[in-house]
């Protein structure tokens, strides 16, 4: 089994490279979306994340009120740490869960937005970052996704730096371009995962 870190910054393109990849072959854990799983009505990380912001997160239909949840942590270090430090820990053991039901001979992608921020790099025996520059985030943020530009700003402000990025990839996927531009590359970059999953090599 290869277990690869795929991560990108807001913007980057980082669900389409992971979408091309699981179309594929790949299997693909989405952190995300683990995410969303474990404070669904019910469950205790949602209970957690009401004691510890308040009942006014939550919708009035007791799901969480995603929308207000983000103002809140992203102008916020400190409340952004609290409830990091409250989901990470399940969406972790619900990976580690998910990779286990995967064959020996599987390509695991894990797909990690704040893999680089949570330095979580060695957990993988590869790193795949999808890279753009902050003009190009912005611009999609702003023109694809609706956001304000102030709202994208802080969103972009609260994650790691290009630089930071780069600085853990063993393959970057440059995706600055259009998207006709992208999938050429994701297909290079998986015959090189399909390779070392057959011979066992990878950096880490």
């Amino acid at each position: 089994m290869l277990k690869v870190g795929l991560t990108g910054g807001i913007g980057a393109g980082k669900s389409e490279v992971s979408r091309l990849l699981e179309s594929y072959g790949a299997v693909l854990i989405d952190a995300d979306k683990i995410a969303r799983e474990v404070v669904e009505p019910g469950t205790p990380g949602l209970a957690a994340v009401a004691e510890a912001f308040g009942p006014e997160i939550l919708n009035p239909d007791g799901t969480l009120d995603r929308p207000k949840l983000g103002s809140i942590v992203f102008s916020d270090p400190e409340r952004l740490a609290t409830l990091n430090a409250i989901v990470h820990p399940l969406v972790g053991a619900r990976s580690m869960e998910l990779e286990g039901m995967a064959g020996p001979d599987a390509v695991v992608i894990h797909d990690v937005p704040l893999l680089a921020e949570n330095k979580l790099a060695g957990l993988y025996n590869l790193v795949v970052v999808v890279d753009a520059s902050p003009e190009t985030q912005l611009d999609r943020l702003v023109r694809l996704r609706g956001m304000a530009e102030s709202e994208a700003r802080a969103r972009m402000a609260a994650q790691a730096t290009r630089e930071q990025r780069r600085a853990i990839a063993d393959l970057v996927i440059d995706n600055d371009g259009p998207l006709e531009d992208l999938e050429p590359q994701v297909r290079k970059v998986w015959a090189e995962l399909t390779q070392r999953a057959a011979t066992g090599s990878a950096p880490r």
